[in-house]
């Protein structure tokens, strides 16, 4: 799409500027405002600028589009804009009779004013000028309306495809982004769960370390040649069982002499200290 500056100022052969009695004939003009900003409006206005079309009027019964159009920088057949706004031309030349000129007749030349001023960072006005101006006798003949209303509408599809597009692209980029914070999530919630395993790994090492100085601390095995189980704490008292050497058993009761322990098989009974051994 060609930018506002890089629009090329083409030479015509158009008529030369009428008389300044034949200028005074009455151009209303068209004017709407956009709900869109400046930039969006000069670009949905440049690709209308590039159709080479002008809309709402036709020279011949048969084809009812006119094409030929050209983009203009400037134009001798309006009087030069003095007020706010970018002003754009398109011109068609030899046109014969245009239909929606006001009593057009004889070949001439159509050009189409745009003037686009920017009234709030959202919001756009676009004022559009037609006439007709006959070669021959350089008369002036504005449009009843439909060209200028026809190119309006032709600008407001451009604009609204322009934006349509933008949106489709601003909601592109929010699932991208949206997908992506997914994903960010999903990895820190992963690298959560793996520190968390982790930390549980080392505090199950942990334990599994506590229980086995537990295990040596509690824990003791019978001297060679082995040792009498007895009832009581006294040399003196009943047997209970004969432990072979090296059995392990588990310390229960603890007193100065004797240790109250327990045997693999569930038996209960006192041994002395000496015939005991810490595990290897």
């Amino acid at each position: 799409m060609a930018s506002t500056a890089t629009v090329l100022c083409l030479l015509f052969a158009v008529p030369s500027l009428p008389a300044a009695g034949d200028r005074d004939v009455s151009i209303p003009g068209f004017v709407t405002e956009f709900s869109a900003s400046l930039d969006e409006v000069l670009r949905a206005l440049q690709e209308v600028l590039q159709d080479q079309t002008i809309h709402g009027t036709y020279v011949f019964d048969k084809e009812k589009t006119l094409t030929g159009a050209k983009a203009a920088e400037s134009t001798p057949l309006f009087e030069p804009w003095k007020a706010d706004g970018k002003v754009f031309y398109k011109i068609r030349t030899d046109a014969i009779a245009p239909r929606h000129f006001r009593d057009s007749a004889d070949q001439g030349t159509i050009a189409v004013r745009y003037i686009v001023t920017s009234i709030h960072p959202e919001r756009t006005r676009l004022r559009i000028d037609a006439i007709f101006v006959e070669n021959a006798h350089r008369t002036i003949h504005p449009s009843d309306g439909t060209v200028e209303s026809s190119e309006s509408k032709a600008i407001q599809d451009h604009l609204q495809a322009i934006q349509f597009a933008e949106q489709e692209a601003a909601e592109a980029q929010r699932r991208r982004e949206s997908i992506d914070l997914a994903k960010q999530t999903l990895i820190r919630q992963r690298e959560d769960e793996t520190s968390g395993l982790a930390a549980a790994q080392s505090s199950t090492q942990d334990l599994e370390q506590r229980v086995n100085s537990l295990r040596h601390q509690m824990q003791r095995r019978i001297k060679v040649p082995g040792a009498t189980l007895k009832a009581a704490p006294f040399r003196s008292a009943a047997n209970v069982a004969n432990l072979a050497a090296y059995t392990d058993i588990v310390i229960v009761i603890v007193t100065p002499h004797w240790y109250g322990v327990e045997t693999p098989e569930g038996q209960r009974g006192w041994l002395p200290l000496d015939q005991l051994e810490p595990l290897p």
